[in-house]
């Protein structure tokens, strides 16, 4: 049996694994699983479900990620600091204070077995209207968000979380939202090298692990192919950020691909195309994909030496930051939240920032 299912992270439906979730990670060896609110009751019960989830791992744990920014995208709201938007948080003007807000935001996290966030947002607000990105991004300005992605990365990266900088090449100039339809952006190669590319150069050059690749129509890079099926936009990542480690896909069931492309062809396309993983919410579209990625390399539409590169890369990623897993002691997990750095900066927020219900 060959190891292809450590290209893909794939949701689960509920709190706790089912029958066949567990035969698919355990048989198909999954890289990873991501959770939404719809796995989450409190922390202990989503530790428990990290110990069943790596109780079945092969050779090495799998990924545990989730999209826990601060602001609306917080997937876990029980006992969890709730911290403003970063937008909110970069208008204080303190690299130290994000720095310390992404310590918290890991440890909480780690606490309960996350080993991977899909943070920070590297995208550049230069479209007021866009409501996907919206406060999400640390700023209008290049240099700005700049100046606290390395913050962010690093207090993530220091405190037991791999992290992820998205969306290359930049989600902050478009009106579409890429989950209901695909953007189409018209920003010049230029534009993108003086202002969007900046934030996830300096990702980059702070030893991120992730960078994810958003679905978006970039006519100057490709304007055929969406950037996540378009090997023109990964070859663009990695001669202008220098970036070596992985790269994945935003969620492959969002309907700027679905809509236009079927599970299986897009699997393989992105693939093809440079990308190291591909996201899921779905897992019986994790194994339509992974069927189609299988009978691909057969018919040697997909070189397995490609492949191959692809594995070692995320086989590399794991020896060196999740090579020993250690079960969560449940009882020890309460030490984690509500603690003194968490409590002083929201108190300092509430002071500093006008917060939004």
């Amino acid at each position: 049996m060959d190891n292809f299912g450590q290209l893909i992270i794939s949701g689960i439906k509920g709190i706790s694994l089912l029958p066949e979730e567990i035969d698919f990670i355990k048989n198909e060896k999954l890289s990873g699983v991501i959770f939404f609110s719809h796995n989450f009751q409190d922390p202990a019960q989503l530790a428990e479900l990290v110990n069943s989830i790596q109780k079945i791992r092969d050779e090495y744990p799998l990924f545990i990620a989730v999209d826990q920014e601060g602001g609306k995208i917080m997937r876990f709201k029980t006992h969890f600091t709730q911290f403003p938007a970063m937008l909110d948080i970069a208008s204080l003007d303190s690299p130290k204070i994000v720095f310390d807000v992404h310590q918290v935001l890991a440890k909480e996290l780690a606490a309960c077995g996350i080993n991977l966030t899909f943070s920070p947002c590297c995208d550049v607000l230069t479209n007021s209207e866009n409501k996907v990105i919206g406060n999400r991004s640390f700023g209008t300005d290049a240099d700005k968000v700049e100046k606290f992605i390395s913050a962010a990365i690093r207090g993530l990266q220091t405190s037991g979380l791999l992290s992820c900088a998205k969306h290359f090449p930049g989600h902050g100039s478009s009106f579409k939202d890429s989950h209901f339809d695909l953007p189409l952006v018209k920003t010049t190669i230029e534009e993108l090298k003086q202002r969007e590319l900046i934030p996830f150069i300096k990702a980059s050059k702070s030893r991120v692990e992730f960078i994810m690749m958003a679905h978006l129509l970039v006519d100057s890079i490709d304007s055929k192919l969406p950037t996540s099926l378009s090997p023109k936009a990964y070859e663009f990542l990695r001669q202008e950020t220098k970036f070596t480690r992985i790269v994945i896909t935003d969620g492959m069931e969002m309907k700027a691909i679905s809509d236009k492309f079927s599970i299986e062809d897009a699997a393989v396309m992105a693939i093809a195309a440079g990308t190291d993983m591909l996201l899921y919410r779905d897992m019986s579209d994790a194994k339509r994909a992974l069927l189609a990625i299988r009978e691909a390399v057969k018919k040697k539409s997909l070189k397995r030496e490609d492949v191959l590169e692809k594995l070692m890369r995320v086989e590399k990623c794991k020896k060196e930051n999740l090579s020993v897993y250690q079960p969560i002691y449940i009882p020890k997990i309460v030490d984690s939240f509500n603690t003194p750095d968490a409590k002083r900066l929201m108190e300092h927020f509430k002071s500093a920032i006008p917060l939004k219900d």
